[in-house]
């Protein structure tokens, strides 16, 4: 059997399979337990093993560029920030588990095409998000962390709550890694037909304004980590175009009369 005649049967069967609204939610339920299941599998031996350790490799573009101590103002913080910490860490690494239950769930409603172009999109995906947060750590934190022990002031003892510290590169490690994701959001939009690569092309000066804007928002008010998060997003944005041009739209299913 040639390969068109395997599509258009793999296309009709899709067409024909029909489930209940109940039989939906029950098995997104079941894709969202053994996902939370995945992650929390994770999350003991991150948190047993690693613990204090992971706080430690987090902690470590700070006390590279301001050597000392961290302090904690809250009686519980070196207990549940080490524990956020190793959750997040868990997070991570089980993406790949995670996105392959929402994988599972939407693939038998997909069409032959639409499976070949998901299925990359879903990887580079995860892939554009660890290089997100591997740029924030390995090039951004030290930048801002020396610029902030720099601008401490004279008798003013430079000792970050750990908390605080936490809250603050997750957040970046989350603007990061969204960030990244910027070319996938493009070859979307062109797939959907939303828009086109000459068309995103066109806003491309709204979209420069627009990332030094986000990166004012999302960073903290030093113009280093803003032109840090600012150029690499209008770079991705460039990519995703690029990307784009290659990309057909997706042809919809004529409807059955």
């Amino acid at each position: 059997m040639s390969e068109s005649s395997n599509k258009i049967e793999h296309d009709s069967d899709v067409d024909e399979a029909e489930m209940p609204f109940m039989a939906h939610l029950l098995e997104l339920r079941q894709r969202i337990l053994y996902a939370v299941l995945g992650v929390l599998l994770l999350f003991f031996p991150v948190y047993l093993i690693l613990g204090n350790s992971l706080y430690e490799f987090m902690a470590a573009p700070l006390l590279a560029a301001a050597p000392g101590e961290m302090i904690a103002t809250d009686v519980a913080a070196p207990f549940f920030a080490p524990l956020k910490l190793a959750f997040f860490a868990a997070l991570c690494l089980g993406m790949p588990v995670v996105l392959h239950q929402a994988w599972a769930f939407v693939a038998p409603g997909l069409y032959l095409k639409e499976k070949r172009l998901a299925l990359p999109l879903l990887v580079s995906s995860v892939t554009l998000f660890y290089l997100g947060m591997a740029f924030a750590y390995f090039l951004v934190f030290p930048l801002v962390f020396a610029f902030f022990a720099g601008t401490t002031p004279e008798g003013v003892a430079f000792m970050p709550d750990i908390s605080s510290y936490l809250n603050f590169v997750l957040k970046l490690f989350l603007a990061f890694g969204l960030a990244f994701e910027i070319p996938i959001a493009t070859s979307l939009l062109v797939w959907t037909g939303f828009s086109t690569a000459e068309s995103l092309a066109s806003k491309r000066p709204y979209v420069v304004v627009g990332c030094f804007v986000v990166g004012m928002l999302l960073t903290p008010p030093d113009i280093i980590s803003q032109v840090m998060l600012a150029l690499p997003t209008w770079g991705l944005f460039e990519l995703g175009i690029f990307v784009a041009r290659f990309i057909k739209p997706a042809e919809q299913p004529a409807e059955s009369e």
